[in-house]
């Protein structure tokens, strides 16, 4: 399932969801949703008000159409929702069956505000691929998977599996080491090589990077890495961080969502896995 508006930003939004589309062989589920005004637009902006009331499946359908011309339509369906973004989207996350989710994560006037972002990725029922529409995607040839101690992997592996096995593409295991230990005693080291030894059984290329830097922040020591490797996918494991509402994904996971500009799969802990067999028969 896709997120977007009817607008320029849906037209860059497209170009993304069109190379996932064709080269994973998916069917698309595209969904706009007319938020709800408030008050004072609804009664002082009747114009708004009659725009959003008007908008349909039909319309939006007639706007990819006639935004990609070229366009055959026959694996695409289109949905309209009314009220507020973040719970319909957790809804449909939770109601429609996907695979994953790709949203906007460019901040533009028409995508999700970060923290909205967040709070999606952190309660979403199915993975959430986070994409910049203003970096268009060409190829996957290299993914980071950043390894973290405290992080279950089978989840993200299996995903991990699936794309490299669909793409063909290369993975780097990595993970920052800011503790003044030798790093082959680590559980980091351990955790990242048992990770390889998963993956080269299932007939992935991949290889382990461990970054040694003390005191440092983790999220800035991955993404010094990630603009020197210049991968074309992030996948992330996220884990909830402990407060009142249980809606924050971690300041690592956030920071790498927000700031990487290419794909970021991201998959929580509410989340079941892709069946095993599935992806072995890949």
């Amino acid at each position: 399932m896709v997120y977007l508006s009817p607008n320029e930003d849906g037209k860059l939004m497209m170009e993304p969801v069109l190379f996932f589309q064709r080269t994973l062989g998916m069917r698309v589920f595209i969904c706009h949703i007319n938020e709800k005004l408030p008050l004072l637009k609804r009664l002082f902006s009747p114009e708004n008000k009659r725009i959003l009331e008007s908008f349909t499946p039909e319309k939006l359908q007639e706007f990819i159409k006639s935004s990609m011309p070229d366009l055959a339509l026959e694996q695409f369906s289109f949905c309209v929702k009314t009220g507020k973004r973040l719970p319909l989207l957790v809804s449909e996350s939770n109601e429609g069956g996907y695979e994953f989710m790709i949203v906007d994560k460019s901040n533009s006037a028409t995508s999700l505000k970060p923290k909205k972002l967040d709070k999606l990725i952190c309660h979403s029922y199915c993975p959430v691929m986070t994409v910049n529409k203003n970096y268009p995607v060409k190829e996957i040839k290299k993914i980071v998977i950043p390894v973290d101690i405290t992080q279950s992997t089978k989840k993200k592996l299996l995903w991990a599996t699936y794309f490299a096995k669909k793409y063909k593409a290369k993975i780097i295991i990595v993970s920052a080491f800011t503790l003044n230990l030798d790093i082959k005693k680590s559980l980091v080291y351990q955790n990242s090589e048992n990770t390889k030894t998963m993956l080269l059984k299932r007939g992935v290329d991949c290889e382990v990077k461990i970054i040694n830097a003390p005191g440092q922040e983790k999220h800035k020591v991955i993404l010094k890495f990630i603009r020197e490797e210049n991968p074309d996918m992030v996948i992330i494991r996220t884990h909830q961080e402990s407060n009142l509402l249980n809606d924050r994904i971690g300041k690592f996971v956030s920071e790498l969502v927000h700031r990487c500009q290419i794909p970021v799969f991201t998959v929580n802990s509410r989340i079941p896995a892709i069946p095993d067999d599935y992806v072995l028969r890949l």
